[in-house]
């Protein structure tokens, strides 16, 4: 009778579970809220009405375009984040960071990882005079106003926290008459991104010493064990790595698939969460979670966003014209499990015990072990 109470109870929490997973829509996305549009960019949301998982998950993700002379207000926000510039070569952006008392200017260009720490004051420019500058950023979101959402506070134009005082604060502590505080709080009227008229405004040069210190190409990275031949490469950024990204909590790995390549099973042994943006190409993602149940096996493309649970395994495969994507994980030091490659976790155990749990003979066992690759970076196979 126990015997049966206590299979009742398991087996209720494999319903509970199967539930659970049914309930986790992991379809790949694309920015859908149009937070600002405008003569000099727009910036663009991955909503929690559309990607629940990222409420769920504490993380979010936004898209800002500046055309070029776009110029986005001096703002902080609720969460930590890093910038992926996409496109561009001309971008500036300043900052200053908590407990600083000057600002830093630098310098960004396609394939740059600028981190943004959690309360930094900063502005972002396109000096171009006809490129666009894209940036994806991609962070975590558990201090957040509203979870799965960045809120940004801008210091200045219609949406700035400067009007919103009344005029009996700003005269006070400024030592300013009301005709002064009204200037000084009205005169921008713009909200979040204005184009600036060519010659209009002379902005500060970026420093490149502070640029090699706060910003890494990842595009000119050499790549984690020297990548594959004709089999793509993976380039992780941690702090050991990176400095500066260990200001936000986060690591970012990036990978690029040749065509029909193949990112084969992993997943986080930390309880990370991984959201991966597809920047170029296209191909296919597989994702298995609970119970061993595929949670998702897509097709993606370029602008697609995917929440990955803790513990979740993933597997990407580009398509004829290959893929590259942008993960960003919720830890300083992520740590993953390989289920092919050398090492991987089939390799690390015995034999013996890949006989019993797979129920196989010992010729097929040591046949499966001498078929791993490498490393998890699979070309394919003629």
């Amino acid at each position: 009778m126990t015997s049966l109470t206590l299979l009742d109870i398991f087996s209720s929490k494999i319903t509970g579970y199967q539930r659970k997973q049914m309930e986790m829509d992991l379809t790949p996305k694309k920015a859908d809220e149009a937070i600002f549009e405008g003569d000099g960019g727009s910036y663009y949301s991955w909503s929690t009405s559309q990607v629940p998982t990222l409420a769920n998950n504490n993380v979010g993700a936004g898209r800002l375009l500046l055309q070029p002379q776009g110029f986005a207000l001096p703002h902080y926000s609720d969460s930590a984040k890093i910038g992926l510039v996409l496109r561009g070569t001309d971008g500036v952006v300043g900052m200053v960071l908590p407990n600083a008392d000057k600002e830093v200017v630098l310098e960004l260009k396609k394939g740059d990882v600028i981190p943004v720490p959690k309360g930094s004051v900063s502005w972002w420019f396109n000096n171009g005079e006809s490129d666009e500058l894209i940036i994806v950023f991609l962070g975590e979101t558990s201090s957040a106003h509203v979870p799965g959402q960045f809120t940004y506070f801008f210091l200045t134009g219609t949406l700035g926290i400067m009007g919103g005082f009344s005029s009996e604060v700003i005269t006070k502590a400024y030592n300013f008459t009301n005709k002064e505080a009204n200037k000084l709080t009205k005169s921008q009227k713009g909200a979040l991104i204005i184009k600036l008229q060519n010659g209009q405004h002379i902005l500060p040069t970026p420093q490149m010493d502070k640029t090699r210190e706060m910003v890494y190409n990842v595009d000119a990275a050499k790549p984690d064990h020297g990548g594959v031949k004709k089999g793509g490469l993976v380039t992780t950024l941690t702090e050991s790595v990176f400095p500066f990204i260990g200001e936000v909590g986060l690591s970012v790995m990036r990978v690029k698939l040749e065509p029909n390549d193949i990112k084969a099973p992993l997943y986080l042994t930390n309880p990370a969460v991984q959201v991966i943006y597809f920047a170029r190409g296209s191909g296919k993602i597989e994702i298995v979670g609970l119970n061993g149940k595929s949670a998702l096996n897509s097709q993606v493309e370029a602008g697609h966003l995917v929440v990955v649970p803790k513990f979740f395994v993933t597997a990407e495969i580009a398509s004829e014209d290959g893929m590259e994507f942008y993960s960003i994980i919720t830890t300083k030091r992520p740590v993953f499990e390989e289920l092919a490659g050398k090492p991987s976790i089939w390799e690390a155990m015995s034999p013996q015990v890949l006989e019993v749990a797979l129920d196989l003979d010992s010729n097929f066992v040591k046949f499966f072990l001498s078929h791993l690759n490498i490393t998890n970076l699979s070309p394919p196979s003629n």
